[in-house]
């Protein structure tokens, strides 16, 4: 016996116009089809169908994560700070992080992901080996305080998150674990109908080793990543790599001292000497943990911050700002050259390989230099890939050219290793009868950027257009009106719920058939069974709601057709 949810009693208001701030397809369709509503900047309330959904979401996920060997626990949300700040998280996460005292002055935080909890957690309840391993998930309210919430559920402050650890005694168990998790994530997101790639990815603030994302392709993504149409090659773009090739130096002439007034820039300079801006060099100035460091880039190229933070994590990446060349006559704003420079840490892209000349600032207002030769006029401290990655830059595999997309991260895995182990001295008694370092993993899975992630994947010019799996319903059963059409939809619906089939009747009194139509089409269920014209005759039609098709069905016809579908 399944569900059969009346309309006529469902808490839904759907909306003809897009929300005035909504930007993205998600964003839009889900508020309009009554599925979330807008409690604050980043916080969302989930209505009925919203929850329906998320909960078919959390459903799949839970399944499979069993299916491995899973066990499921509840961790708090409200957390002490103590296990954070031996980790140094809590400084890392910086204003990410929500942080409060309760009325004794006690500090603590929202949760933003668990690693440290589930560590001490492991250590208090495991001392042999015996104990191992273990695999422990939870599906709960994570906290995050972003400076800008977007893109409706997709961006929250307040969002839902399945996250598992593994626990193991061996690196070998460890890659078991791994690859179990990564082979289940296939399995959820093909069984909740997303298009999903697995890319190479940087740990950043979660430490640990190997990690891949999975990512949803959508033009609504705030990951870009890349793929190599030779080759297997795919990766986020903070983590594509590119290897220096050393060129032969030995044959430029000496550095020439160029004059170019008032070209501050790469493209006014180029544009006052006639060259590419391929041929320059660009000196990018930031701040690490507030010491100015220069990062050097052809100047065809803009450097990736993102990218820059995460090879530079745990420490804090800024712009300088015009207060920072106060003081400063070695820095020369506009007109900054490697060679030469003073108390400034060098970070060059591999672009910027021994032997290769430049033209760069010369550190004089008004002045460049021509025949900068790396290695040669300049030394560079730390080789770092930072580039923005653009389509066609070569698959570091097979050196095809890269294709560039954009899409939303679903899931990340991390082999963490023993970071957190060290961190709280996690050891169990080994076989030998010696204490032996458990290592770790963590497995992510955005279950409500996953609704987000399926509406901006699967909708239309009408709609939503829920794959069946995580659906609200099976099938959307509409009255076009008159007391006959309401009767035998109801009674129909009365059946199919019967048979296991779950059903949302559409038998609002005086609401005008167009809008029923338009709002069916709105909630994207993905069978629409319409009791018409032919209801007299006993006769519905039966429409999918992704191809469009229509069949003229009997009550049995139609009733055998969907069940066999449940």
């Amino acid at each position: 016996m399944a569900q059969v949810q009346r309309m006529s009693r469902l808490m839904i208001k759907t909306l003809r116009d897009d929300p005035a701030d909504a930007e993205t397809l998600n964003h839009k369709l889900l508020v309009r089809a009554g599925y979330v509503r807008r409690t604050a900047a980043g916080i969302w309330t989930w209505l009925p169908l919203g929850k329906k959904v998320l909960e078919n979401i959390t459903r799949v996920v839970r399944e499979e994560m069993d299916a491995i060997g899973g066990q499921e626990v509840l961790l708090p949300a409200l957390l002490p700070k103590e296990p954070y700040e031996a980790s140094g998280r809590y400084d890392e996460y910086g204003d990410l992080l929500f942080r409060l005292k309760d009325r004794k002055g006690a500090e603590y935080l929202l949760g933003p992901t668990h690693e440290e909890i589930f560590t001490q957690v492991v250590k208090d309840m495991c001392s042999s080996y015996k104990d191992l391993p273990v695999i422990l998930y939870q599906i709960q309210t994570k906290y995050r305080d972003e400076a800008r919430p977007r893109a409706g559920v997709l961006r929250g402050r307040e969002f839902q998150m399945k996250d598992s650890y593994s626990f193991d005694t061996t690196d070998e168990g460890l890659v078991e674990a791994y690859q179990a998790h990564r082979a289940a994530y296939i399995r959820i997101f093909e069984r909740l109908g997303l298009d999903h790639r697995i890319v190479s990815a940087v740990s950043g603030a979660m430490g640990g080793s190997a990690s891949e994302e999975f990512l949803a392709p959508a033009p609504a993504g705030e990951d870009t990543f890349v793929d190599c149409p030779n080759c297997d090659y795919a990766a986020n773009t903070e983590a594509v790599t590119f290897k220096a090739t050393p060129a032969d130096g030995s044959a430029v002439g000496p550095v020439e001292e160029l004059d170019t007034p008032d070209t501050p820039t790469i493209e006014t300079l180029a544009a006052h000497l006639g060259v590419l801006a391929s041929a320059t060099l660009k000196n990018l100035l930031v701040k690490v943990d507030g010491e100015i460091v220069a990062v050097g880039v052809p100047g065809d190229r803009e450097v990736d911050l993102g990218k820059l933070g995460e090879h530079l994590a745990p420490a804090v990446v800024e712009l300088v700002t015009a207060e920072d060349f106060v003081g400063r006559p070695d820095l020369v704003r506009g007109y900054v050259g490697p060679q030469g420079l003073e108390k400034v840490r060098y970070i060059a892209d591999p672009r910027v390989a021994p032997g290769t000349a430049w033209i760069t600032g010369a550190n004089k207002e008004g002045k460049h230099a021509k025949n900068v030769v790396a290695g040669r006029d300049f030394e560079v401290d730390d080789q770092l890939d930072v580039v923005v990655v653009q389509p066609g830059d070569p698959c570091p595999n097979c050196g095809t050219g890269l294709r560039v997309d954009r899409a939303i991260e679903i899931g990340h895995i991390f082999q963490l290793g023993r970071k957190y182990a060290d961190i709280f001295s996690l050891d169990v008694l080994g076989q030998q009868g010696k204490p032996v370092r458990v290592t770790m993993g963590s497995y992510g899975i955005g279950v409500s950027r996953a609704v987000a992630a399926l509406a901006e994947q699967t909708a239309d010019d009408k709609g939503l257009c829920w794959p069946r799996e995580i659906a609200p319903a099976d099938v959307h059963v509409v009255a076009a009106g008159k007391a006959l059409q309401t009767e035998l939809a109801l009674d129909v619906s009365e059946k199919l719920g019967a048979a296991g089939v779950r059903v949302l009747v559409d038998d609002r009194p005086g609401i005008s058939p167009g809008v029923k139509f338009t709002d069916s089409e709105l909630i994207g269920v993905p069978q629409i069974l319409v009791a018409g014209r032919r209801s007299a005759e006993g006769v519905l039609e039966l429409k999918d709601r992704r191809t469009g098709e229509r069949e003229e069905l009997t009550v049995d016809e139609a009733i055998a057709r969907l069940t066999a579908r449940s």
